[in-house]
């Protein structure tokens, strides 16, 4: 018998263009907002920008979806942090 994968877990992996659904969402808002200015301030040098910024951005979200940005600054935790059992009396080796 056939078992199909629970439907969240489908949703959770939806992409629209190679863009997860809310990176997708956000090239949308970026698009209709860089159609606004154009209808409302037309001229080829806003035009050119506007599909450049465009396709700036969605290169920038695919290349964020398959290598995430990943900041480090440093290590998380002090080289002197240790598992070992901290007491008051000392053990010598024979």
């Amino acid at each position: 018998m056939h078992t199909y994968p629970i439907y969240r877990s489908i949703r959770r992996r939806a992409q629209i263009f190679g863009l997860p659904v809310s990176l997708f969402a956000l090239q949308m808002v970026a698009v209709i907002s860089s159609l606004l200015v154009i209808i409302f301030s037309f001229g080829a040098g806003i035009v050119l920008g506007a599909l450049l910024l465009n396709l700036g951005l969605y290169v920038a979200l695919l290349r964020h979806t398959r290598t995430p940005f990943q900041i480090s600054a440093g290590h998380p935790f002090p080289s002197y942090i240790s598992n070992q059992q901290s007491s008051d009396l000392y053990y010598e080796r024979p």
